[in-house]
């Protein structure tokens, strides 16, 4: 009863996104990838882009990892590109099951899962975050953990029933009905059998997580050319970015480079368990530079040049007259 009312919902509701009845395995992992920490509307076009420059698992393993971020650029979190890049090096197809799949590099229990049964039919129940809610609803857990929802789900999961499918309808019933807030409960198909429905609130718990600031400085160097950029490291692997650094450092930097950065503003960047609080200073610098369009930015880094936008475009600041003409690159403070 409760299986055949969610697919008689699912079939007649269910949005028309892209990735709806995909069976390539390749085009289905991306789509996953792209919907981790990103809203459906959003991923869309990004989903479409990936797959035009790199249509196969092969195009993308062939491709560069700079190439892959640029394309990637805008859609945030950029480590899903970077691991969904080393996959494809790795691999030339995909495995079939989710034993095999769960092993692979940025692929966790619900990733795995949901290829394995979108892709391959496999009997393997995929709980993201809004399948975590309907189950914690349905069955009125307070804060189920990881491994009891796995066997809620599992034990749900209808035979003789497409597992992909009934995948896809759980969560898009958390996705569109069974809200965080305010949830649909009248128009929900399994409000009959839903033990939580009226203590939305209740069920799940509200998980509460310690967001962390932390103060940081950005030197814009503007030089002849262009903004010097260089290679991240840590948060931002693979991305290029101006000098970032700990506010406290300003002055050595400065001095080390020769240079008397001024205040332009500050910028504030979310990230999911941190906030950035990065103040941004600009410089003329002793050297050519490279135009930052060319290069794939980390959202904060863009944040960082729209603040400095009028001290880059300020009159005078393009030709430096004793500027090196193949550009130099700043040492690194002591």
């Amino acid at each position: 009863m409760l299986a055949e009312a969610l697919l008689l919902w699912y079939r007649a509701h269910a949005r028309p996104l892209p990735w709806r009845g995909e069976k390539d395995p390749y085009r289905i992992l991306v789509s996953e990838v792209l919907l981790q920490q990103t809203r459906t509307a959003q991923a869309i076009p990004y989903y479409h882009r990936f797959l035009e420059r790199f249509p196969t698992l092969k195009a993308l393993g062939e491709a560069s990892l700079e190439e892959v971020l640029r394309v990637w650029q805008g859609a945030g979190y950029y480590r899903r590109a970077l691991y969904l890049h080393r996959l494809a090096r790795q691999q030339g197809d995909l495995p079939r099951t989710y034993a095999a799949l769960v092993r692979l590099p940025g692929l966790g229990p619900y990733t795995a899962a949901a290829v394995a049964s979108m892709a391959f039919g496999e009997r393997v129940a995929a709980v993201d975050g809004n399948v975590r809610r309907v189950l914690a609803r349905l069955f009125a857990q307070e804060d189920p953990s990881p491994k009891e929802l796995r066997l809620l789900a599992q034990g749900l999961l209808p035979q003789g029933v497409d597992p992909g499918e009934w995948n896809q309808a759980l969560m898009e019933l958390g996705a569109t009905v069974c809200l965080p807030k305010a949830p649909l409960c009248p128009s929900c198909p399994l409000a009959p059998f839903c033990q939580g429905q009226g203590e939305a609130a209740r069920y799940p718990r509200p998980r509460r997580r310690r967001v962390l600031e932390e103060r940081l400085a950005a030197l814009v160097l503007r030089g002849r050319k262009g903004v010097y950029l260089e290679r991240l490291e840590g948060r931002f692997p693979g991305l290029y970015g101006v000098p970032l650094f700990p506010e406290g450092e300003l002055e050595a930097r400065a001095k080390a480079l020769g240079v008397e950065p001024r205040p332009l503003g500050q910028v504030v960047h979310a990230l999911t368990h941190r906030r950035l609080r990065v103040a941004v200073y600009g410089a003329l610098w002793d050297g050519e530079g490279e135009e930052p369009g060319q290069k794939p930015l980390p959202k904060l880094m863009e944040k960082v040049l729209r603040q400095a936008q009028a001290f880059l475009a300020h009159e005078g600041v393009g030709a430096l007259p004793d500027a090196k003409p193949h550009g130099v690159k700043p040492p690194k403070a002591p």
